[in-house]
């Protein structure tokens, strides 16, 4: 008898841009294959796709949930899920990939909207797919955000982003246990399908610029430090020290970016203990100093968004 192949689960990091957090994979590129990969993957933001034509299945720890020709899909960060064809068939897929707490917080004053809900993380009993037929509001604001990602008009940020808000509060309203035009819609528990260290991702994520140890997080995921450092390196390819420090660069260029602070100031701000363990690291990651990078920073907006996603198993 063959040996079963083992499930690889992968982390893919998408570098969505600082200043507009959300990008648009769209063309023929993105067709599905009919086999089913091995490989597992989850990512650092949130995914919503557009099933353009045919069908298939997404598969969340072993259950698979079918989808067909206008369907949208939405997956929340850090759950591990592969998604596959119909025998014969190669879907075609939009995807927009955002990050909801960037996108949306500087629109309400006082940080006053739930914007952790907005990111659909920790929501029980989730609904990954959407009908066209069963759920037009969301089919007809992704299709639109979709186009306005596509054209491009005059003043499409301030569009997409307000359409992007209510796209995420209708998946918001979505979850409740209401029966849709007689659908018993595809759902599942989160908490079945969320890698071990979903618990310390998620912290890090809202928490990066606190003091913190890798113990601590191993903690949260009921974990021996031990084995904690060895699940996350396998999975996200890097240290947890790594992670978190790569996460504190990512805020600390938003900072370089969108304010006048002093390198100093954006150090502490985004939780160095020292200007020159900062220095260091950031050099490590961007392979130049902050202020060489804020003096370049003009270039990098110039590179193509589409840059920062490889093309992964699965895709023809």
């Amino acid at each position: 008898m063959p040996k079963k192949q083992k499930t690889i689960t992968e982390y893919r990091h998408y570098d969505l841009p600082m200043s507009f957090p959300v990008i648009l994979l769209s063309g023929d590129r993105w067709h599905i294959s009919d086999v089913k990969s091995n490989r597992l993957h989850f990512h650092n933001c949130l995914e919503i796709g557009i099933c353009l034509s045919q069908s298939g299945y997404m598969e969340f720890e072993g259950t698979p949930l079918a989808f067909k020709e206008g369907d949208i899909s939405c997956v929340p960060r850090n759950l591990p899920h592969t998604t596959y064809s119909s025998p014969g068939e190669a879907s075609l897929w939009n995807y927009i990939f955002l990050n909801p707490d960037e996108l949306f917080r500087n629109m309400f004053p006082g940080n006053a909207a739930p914007i952790s809900d907005l990111s659909m993380v920790n929501v029980p009993n989730f609904r990954f797919i959407y009908s066209r037929e069963s759920f037009p509001k969301i089919y007809s604001l992704a299709t639109a955000v979709a186009e306005e990602l596509e054209k491009k008009p005059e003043n499409y940020q301030i569009t997409v982003r307000a359409l992007l808000l209510a796209l995420c509060i209708e998946f918001q309203r979505s979850q409740e246990p209401v029966s849709v035009s007689g659908e018993t819609p595809p759902r599942l528990d989160l908490g079945d399908g969320r890698i071990a260290i979903a618990p310390a991702l998620d912290y890090i994520h809202k928490n990066y610029m606190l003091n913190f140890t890798v113990k601590e997080l191993a903690d949260m995921c009921h974990l021996s430090e031990t084995h904690f450092r060895r699940i996350f390196h396998s999975t996200t390819g890097t240290s947890p020290l790594e992670f978190i420090n790569n996460t504190r660069i990512y805020h600390a260029c938003i900072m370089l970016k969108t304010t006048e602070e002093s390198v100093l100031y954006i150090s502490e701000a985004v939780g160095f203990n020292s200007v020159s363990t900062f220095n260091r690291c950031f050099a490590k990651s961007m392979g130049t100093s902050p202020r060489d990078w804020k003096k370049n920073i003009l270039f990098e907006e110039g590179k193509s968004d589409r840059g920062a996603v490889e093309k992964y198993p699965g895709w023809i």
